[in-house]
């Protein structure tokens, strides 16, 4: 058997916290040993943890973590196509690409997550209404099923296993290598207009109005206000800046000045999240963000602001919290109101939401995004809560929208189902990849995806 650490590990949210025997392979044909030889009743992939729920947890079984497998391994400077391992990091792309005038074609709101995570999850970003999901800028990986098969997959090859695998959850096999392409840039900056919207119509009306205009779209929107108030927001809407536009004081077009990164050191105490402590960070935000058009900010501190805080999760203290993503069709935006007044109303709402207007749905059988607007916010975790989730998943469904595997840890198998139609046929292209069922985590049992016991 192969040597593993007993861990107690969870998501981003800190909740669930459950322990797993982990396994930490130096090279790729590690995994496939992990899989012949590590004992274990089943396994899941995990890279940097920053997946909020229970996707890479797997209490009673094997997390293979792939951080060590981050080795990139060809780029066309023509094409901007690059070739790495899974366990490479968009932060490490970032770093190594923005010099050269490459950017990433789709980021999520932290650059600490693997490209095997950014497959699995098929993530998006500011830009989905404009470029879609990070699949969809995905030509082609290799897949290690558990039999051990090694499979090359792309939108011609392997179609039925390639969309099954993007927004798969890491359930058809672990992804080793992927080729990804780029987009080019002239600077590391983008000029943001800014937007004050004094409630959730004018909000909607903004993006509305807007969404065409600009390739990146965002918008901060107060939970916590209620009454004629209810989802003000500050719309963020930019463009990256090219070379030739970047006032002389900013230096080199294509990089950016290092700032200091503030640490969280421990959990802070539960009090203060607060409705009343909350209620006022909110009411500052809006208030210090005026409307005004021609900013200018570094890529870091536009698709990152969490980022530039270590260990920021440690704010909603020692019992974590749930980061809550629900997409509702463009038809369905009634629905949005509701969750955004039930959420109001509850008080259990924390610091400000966020509000996307996200573009056409990839081919991926359990890919998240849906023509239409996605709404996040982290709730801390308090007694209750799963009860009141139960309640926002089923006012999502009535409304047809679907939540985010990526960030969910308390979603029904019964909801789970109606919010994703395309599952039996996930459920049969994983029966033919994974035939004893070695790839399993506790949110694949808890939302019914795979059979098993579902876990405390």
């Amino acid at each position: 058997m192969l040597a593993f650490v007993k861990q107690r590990i969870a998501g981003w949210g800190g909740w669930p916290r459950v322990e797993c025997a982990v396994y930490r392979p130096e090279k790729r044909r590690g995994i496939a040993e992990v899989f012949a030889e590590g004992g274990q009743p089943h396994y899941i992939a995990r890279g940097l943890g920053r997946s909020y729920g229970d996707v890479s947890v797997n209490p009673g079984g094997g997390v293979i973590n792939t951080t060590r497998l981050n080795r990139m391994l060809s780029f066309d400077e023509t094409a901007g196509v690059l070739e790495c391992e899974s366990g490479v990091s968009l932060a490490e792309i970032l770093e190594a690409f923005v010099p050269r005038g490459w950017f990433l074609p789709v980021t999520p709101g932290t650059k600490f997550v693997t490209v095997g995570g950014a497959i699995a999850h098929d993530v998006h970003g500011k830009n989905h209404h404009v470029d879609g999901s990070f699949g969809q800028h995905v030509d082609r990986f290799t897949l290690l099923t558990p039999t051990g098969a090694l499979m090359s997959c792309s939108p011609v090859e392997n179609e039925d296993v390639f969309w099954a695998t993007v927004g798969g959850a890491g359930l058809t096999g672990i992804v080793l290598t992927a080729t990804v392409r780029l987009q080019r840039i002239t600077s590391a900056y983008l000029r943001v207009d800014y937007r004050r919207c004094a409630n959730i119509d004018a909000t909607l009306a903004a993006i509305r109005e807007t969404d065409d205009k600009y390739q990146y779209s965002v918008a901060w929107v107060d939970c916590l206000s209620k009454g004629a108030k209810l989802g003000r927001s500050v719309l963020m809407s930019g463009d990256h800046l090219g070379a030739h536009d970047l006032p002389a004081q900013y230096g080199h077009a294509l990089s950016i000045p290092r700032k200091f990164q503030p640490n969280v050191p421990i959990n802070l105490p539960g009090f203060l999240l607060n409705p009343l402590f909350i209620g006022s960070f909110n009411a500052l935000f809006y208030a210090v963000h005026p409307s005004k058009d021609g900013q200018i900010i570094d890529y870091d501190s536009y698709f990152y602001p969490l980022d530039k805080i270590q260990n920021w999760n440690r704010g909603y203290g020692k019992n974590g919290f749930s980061q809550y993503q629900a997409t509702f069709p463009r038809e369905g935006v009634e629905g949005l109101v509701k969750l955004l007044e039930k959420l109001s109303a509850s008080g259990r709402a924390s610091f400000l939401a966020v509000l996307k207007r996200m573009g056409p749905g990839s081919k991926g059988l359990l890919s998240h995004p849906i023509d239409g607007w996605t709404l996040t916010l982290d709730i801390p975790v308090k007694s209750g809560l799963a009860p009141f989730l139960h309640e926002c998943d089923e006012l999502v469904a009535k409304y047809g929208g679907r939540l985010y595997m990526a960030k969910d840890a308390s979603t029904r198998a019964d909801i789970f189902a109606a919010m994703y139609p395309r599952l039996g046929e996930f459920q049969a292209i994983k029966a033919k990849l994974d035939p004893a069922g070695k790839l399993s985590s506790r949110l694949a049992r808890r939302c019914g995806i795979v059979e098993g016991a579902v876990d405390p």
